[in-house]
């Protein structure tokens, strides 16, 4: 990925899981680096928990907000079954290296399998690795349980994707302690090692 390249990232899980807030805070980190950026979300029955998923693109000239199947560099799965359901999104390999997936390993249900109207899969990450795709899948919450604080869970994703944007890991560490230390010097301290450990994380 490069300055003259789109760049396209897919965020999604459930509703609470901050999938909307991770898409903005790309978006900010972007459009620092001078990168033109759309963004385009789909929120189904957010707050009840329900399916989330936001496309982020950014680039010299970006057309189209939305993230044709196929072409997505990066997929941060917050939840392991929606990470599977959008995995088809992912670039493939094709002789060169292609999208990389990002997942947390937590399975929350979503209202459609409450409902009976969808089964959850049995294994949601073997599934996508077994699309011969670039995957990392680490425990987010656990990582943010240590911490003290399960909204980590959001910069953990972000930090774990860090090395994969076509920017400094530390222009989106920036954008992310100065969003929080504005609330709480504390909180900005916590969200940096919050991100260093999702970066590590996300190499693994």
């Amino acid at each position: 990925m490069n300055q003259i390249q789109t760049t396209n990232i897919l965020v999604v899980g459930v509703g609470g899981q901050g999938v909307m807030t991770a898409s903005e805070i790309l978006s900010e980190a972007a459009i620092s680096q001078g990168f033109e950026v759309k963004k385009t979300e789909v929120a189904g029955m957010s707050q009840r928990g329900g399916v989330v998923s936001s496309h982020v693109r950014f680039g010299a000239k970006v057309l189209s907000p939305e993230i044709p199947p196929g072409e997505a560099d990066i997929l941060v799965g917050f939840e392991a079954a929606e990470a599977m359901r959008w995995s088809h999104y992912l670039r493939p390999k094709n002789g060169t290296r292609g999208g990389v997936a990002m997942i947390n390993r937590l399975k929350l249900e979503p209202p459609i399998v409450s409902l009976g109207l969808f089964p959850y899969p049995n294994d949601p990450v073997a599934a996508v690795r077994g699309r011969e795709l670039e995957v990392h899948d680490f425990d987010a919450g656990e990582i943010a349980r240590e911490l003290g604080d399960l909204r980590l869970v959001n910069t953990i994703m972000l930090g774990a994707i860090s090395d994969n944007l076509p920017f400094p890991a530390t222009t989106l560490k920036e954008c992310i302690v100065a969003r929080f230390a504005a609330k709480n010097p504390a909180l900005g301290e916590l969200n940096a090692k919050a991100f260093e450990l999702g970066k590590a994380a996300g190499k693994v």
